[in-house]
């Protein structure tokens, strides 16, 4: 198979941008006067959406937290084609704000506290690893990387792995194929002091780690130098650029590494590997880095609705052991037949949470004519019944974003499930983590179809 597999900590990473025209009167520092704001999936998230951008299958082994950040990110992830395959994070999404104007960083502001260690990995979530064309495990030392689950699925991994380190994460596991270090991460993890040419420390301390670590190359980034490949062998292979390249080196690390990964996926060697890496993250860092993957921002959700409710409602029945149910569909033109299955699938846990389509995606299943309903009248209804505790509205054709980042214990789905007829679609995402795919029953002579169609038929006899 030719999956890439990408394994580590997601960040969302938040730029805003403006224009800064005066200090402000009660401190000396500069006002930035906000104009647009960029929001992408960082860390691994980042290696995962560059390397889903060149049209490979892409899954991500990461973790995510149950409140709005983490549903955010998988929307993000999801709709860029990575499949995600998510430990359960608790507490925050851990978030990087850099405050821009005219291209500089003026401040980053951190959110999400200290790093925490994820929960137990959900069945099957870990088993990606095994068919995988080949693995990139992105630490950002937060802890996915440490997870002795994730660390055992890695060791026995077959494929090659190209393991991109932090200095507060742990050591790659033995035998990778390639260490793709910068020069100041390969200093504080070597304790090297640097002393000599950038060549020079790149060599002695790239040496000193590949043989610690027992991995078959270790590849020192040095920005505008290139890099330094250590292998084996006594002399190193140094790559530099083409022409010096200028501009936001954002995600060059990762570009690096993603490229590096999806070469040795070709059947590259590694030297070939680290020359092809090296060009891409010069033509990156030239093309303005992240600039190209800035989707827009979700506008604010009302209350009870919105991925911060369900995810405040799901911490809450998790925190005391609860289950989690979710189903999904349009629900245009509420009717007693929804109504039936809403509270079916209520009685199946402790919560129940709906996946509503958007308008969009209404049009898109049903028809241009369709939903008669907007969504946010649809949300309210929905939000207003007292068999359901939070409602979140997705725009794609598939629930599967949002059930990646909800993790439902159960996902109910009624009617025409049942009897023999087809399975249903979401089913074995739901069993990634451990989840499980019931049908309820459906509430016969009742559907939003058949209810449309006899109005318009009493409209036309009263022609």
């Amino acid at each position: 198979m030719d999956r890439l597999v990408i394994v580590g900590d997601t960040l969302l990473d938040r730029d805003v941008e403006g224009v800064v025209r005066r200090i402000a009167p009660d401190a000396p520092a500069p006002v930035l006067d906000e104009q647009h704001v960029h929001e992408r999936p960082g860390g691994a998230g980042l290696a995962a959406l560059l390397a889903a951008a060149e049209g490979r299958p892409v899954a991500l082994v990461t973790a995510l937290a149950g409140d709005a950040g983490g549903a955010r990110l998988s929307a993000l992830l999801t709709a860029a084609g990575v499949e995600v395959h998510a430990l359960p994070l608790p507490g925050a999404t851990p978030e990087k704000n850099r405050l821009r104007a005219n291209g500089q960083v003026l401040l980053r502001l951190d959110r999400g506290g200290d790093p925490v260690p994820p929960g137990d990995a959900p069945p099957g979530v870990l088993d990606v690893l095994g068919d995988a064309a080949a693995i990139l495990v992105s630490d950002y030392g937060r802890g996915v990387c440490q997870h002795p689950a994730v660390r055992a699925a890695l060791a026995e991994a077959t494929a090659p792995i190209v393991w991109d380190p932090h200095p507060n994460g742990p050591p790659p596991v033995a035998g990778v194929q390639l260490v793709t270090p910068n020069l100041a991460e390969v200093r504080a993890l070597s304790g090297d002091a640097g002393k000599g040419s950038t060549l020079s420390t790149a060599q002695r301390a790239g040496q000193q780690l590949r043989q610690r670590w027992r991995a078959a190359a270790v590849a020192v980034t040095c920005g505008a130098e290139g890099a330094v490949l250590c292998h084996a062998g006594p002399t190193p292979l140094v790559v530099p650029p083409a022409e010096v390249a200028t501009g936001d080196t954002c995600g060059a690390g990762d570009r690096f590494a993603v490229t590096a990964t999806v070469a040795l996926a070709g059947g590259a060697l590694v030297s070939e590997a680290v020359q092809a890496a090296v060009r891409a993250a010069t033509d990156y860092v030239r093309a303005g880095a992240t600039a190209v993957l800035e989707p827009p921002v979700p506008p604010a959700e009302p209350g009870r609705i919105g991925a911060g409710e369900a995810g405040r409602v799901i911490a809450e029945v998790r925190a005391r052991g609860g289950t989690v149910v979710a189903t999904g569909g349009c629900f245009d033109l509420l009717h007693t037949g929804h109504l039936a299955t809403l509270r079916a699938a209520r009685q199946l846990g402790d919560c129940l949470v709906v996946c509503l389509n958007s308008d969009a995606s209404v049009r898109g299943l049903k028809g241009p004519d369709r939903p008669l309903t907007g969504q946010d009248d649809r949300a309210r209804l929905l939000a207003a019944l007292d068999c359901v505790d939070a409602v979140v509205v997705f725009d794609e054709p598939t629930p599967e974003a949002v059930l990646a980042w909800l993790r439902p214990d159960v996902w109910v789905k009624g009617g025409d499930y049942a009897d023999g007829g087809p399975g249903l679609p979401e089913a074995d995402l739901v069993r990634h983590w451990g989840g499980a795919a019931v049908v309820v029953p459906y509430l016969d002579g009742h559907s939003t179809t058949r209810t449309i169609a006899a109005a318009r038929a009493t409209a036309d006899s009263r022609r």
